[in-house]
């Protein structure tokens, strides 16, 4: 894609107005917008849609901010849902788009510059191999996979093809989290030894038993399915549900898990554990129709501290009374973050008088999240498609937080602790827990090969 060449003052200028358009004038330029370049309306990058529901169209929404984005294309194997979505696009901006069931017809057209994969989780891998393979840019949602051959298979095919990939763990160009992370590794802390991921999901209700219900008309379930075993249809393995069956998805640890595991691997600067543990069970909704554990503990260890993840469902509070966040515990006191914001906790200098306490670390008061960290993402995402530059949150970034999702996961499923040498990417001495890092796709479908 041919660039035109800009002086700063024409940079800096339509860069504020970019800014503004997305709500971002407080923010520092060089902060959010770091190197951002405007193109003549005749460049604008042209994306597509695969999966236009729920996080999809969120996605959608950032990337139809930016001035120099034009979505052309929509996919899904819902007629309802795309239908319904071309016509709140058109409605919104003026614009039909070409509406498509197969991606990979999608694929075939030659105008798309990007694709936004939005599909449940077990769709990942193939569309966005594919989509490399087409010479197609990629936004794909997170987890990136349901297995670890996947996720290794798209680091290679990011490589091989030379595609800008960008994971959809919009965290990662949140101001306040990139703040948190550059406190930790300050050292302010001092010796950090534990860290605590958790969500409550107050949210999510128990999934009574159903039997088998018919496939909604407009509904190309097979294709749903693609790689997945053939299960009857029932609602549960559909919309939003979907990702608390094992077929499609990895439950709160592969959802939210990744968001905020990935805030403690990324401030502590680490990728694998030398060994991982995970006990839970069904303890909220004991009979229902749920495969994946609603109740979930995970530690991770490293030579000098641990690393955590809690799922709890049927409440809506968890640690700090807070529905999720990740705590970091130093020896100087202790940080944590949410979506909301940040502060910080000092400890008590134990070797001060008692009548005239003090504290080792000074205290920071709560400092409250700024921008929408979903438009700063894809704002990130279409400066390096036209900079060729690596994303923020890069497809191994990705993959790393993946994996250590689905370590938790193997632990948890074989009730033993698991040791994972990230050299080799492989479990030492462990053949079981091995064969746990593939998955059997239903033909004709398959991962595509690297």
């Amino acid at each position: 894609m041919k660039m035109k060449a800009i002086s700063r003052r024409k940079f800096l200028f339509d860069s504020s107005k970019l800014a503004a358009t997305i709500g971002l004038v407080n923010l520092p330029l060089a902060e959010s917008f770091a190197n951002y370049k405007r193109v003549s309306p005749n460049d604008k990058v042209q994306i597509a849609v695969i999966g236009c529901r729920n996080i999809g169209w969120a996605n959608l929404m950032s990337h139809n901010k930016l001035a120099d984005v034009s979505c052309v294309a929509f996919c899904d194997v819902d007629a309802n849902v795309l239908n319904q979505k071309a016509t709140d696009f058109e409605k919104l901006t003026g614009k039909k788009v070409q509406l498509y069931e197969d991606y990979r017809k999608l694929l075939e057209n030659k105008d798309i510059d990007a694709v936004l994969i939005g599909t449940p989780d077990h769709w990942h891998a193939i569309q966005m191999i594919d989509a490399c393979s087409a010479g197609k840019d990629v936004y794909v949602e997170k987890p990136i996979s349901v297995t670890i051959e996947e996720a290794l298979a798209m680091v290679k095919a990011t490589k091989r093809y030379n595609r800008v990939v960008q994971v959809g763990q919009q965290q990662r160009s949140g101001i306040h989290w990139q703040t948190v992370m550059d406190y930790i590794q300050s050292g302010k802390l001092g010796r950090i030894r534990n860290i605590k991921t958790w969500i409550s999901n107050g949210n999510r209700g128990e999934l009574p038993p159903l039997s088998e219900e018919a496939i909604p008309t407009g509904v190309n379930y097979d294709m749903w399915l693609g790689p997945a075993p053939l299960k009857p249809f029932h609602k549960y393995r559909f919309h939003g549900t979907f990702r608390f069956f094992w077929d499609y998805a990895g439950g709160l640890m592969t959802d939210w898990g990744v968001h905020l595991l990935d805030i403690a691997f990324g401030a502590m600067n680490v990728k694998t554990p030398k060994s991982v543990v995970a006990s839970g069970g069904k303890f909220a909704y004991p009979t229902d129709m749920m495969e994946t554990p609603d109740t979930m503990m995970t530690i991770y260890e490293f030579d000098n501290f641990l690393i955590s993840w809690e799922h709890t469902f049927g409440s809506f509070k968890g640690l700090f009374d807070k529905h999720h966040g990740v705590a970091f515990y130093g020896e100087n006191g202790y940080l944590v973050v949410d979506r909301n914001g940040w502060e910080v906790f000092p400890e008590i200098d134990n070797n001060s008088p008692a009548h005239m306490r003090k504290y080792k670390l000074e205290a920071m008061p709560y400092q409250r999240a700024g921008a929408d960290d979903r438009d700063l993402h894809a704002a990130n995402f279409v400066q390096c498609i036209k900079t060729r530059q690596k994303p923020i949150c890069d497809i191994e970034i990705g993959a790393n937080v993946a994996i250590n999702a689905h370590l938790g996961n193997i632990a948890y499923r074989l009730g033993r602790k698991v040791y994972w040498d990230t050299t080799t990417n492989t479990f030492l001495k462990d053949p079981e827990a091995q064969a746990m890092t593939k998955r059997t796709y239903r033909k004709p479908w398959g991962l595509p090969s690297v």
